[in-house]
């Protein structure tokens, strides 16, 4: 748990990397879920955002 945060904080690859693939996977869910309207609503935005995020780390250097 220590190496992950402190993949974080010093902005390596690797845990941005899955942070970024868990908000696609979360704004995946909320599209096709049928019960919570706002999560529903909210859902296009969460993926994008992630999707740009994973864009954007990407470009991160490799962690140690």
């Amino acid at each position: 748990m220590t190496k992950f945060l402190n993949g974080l904080l010093r902005l390596r690859r690797g845990p941005w990397e899955m942070v970024a693939t868990i908000l696609i996977a979360v704004g995946v869910l909320m599209l096709m879920q049928p019960f919570v309207l706002w999560a529903f609503t909210y859902s296009f935005i969460v993926t994008l955002i992630g999707t740009v995020m994973f864009i954007i780390v990407s470009h991160f250097p490799e962690g140690e």
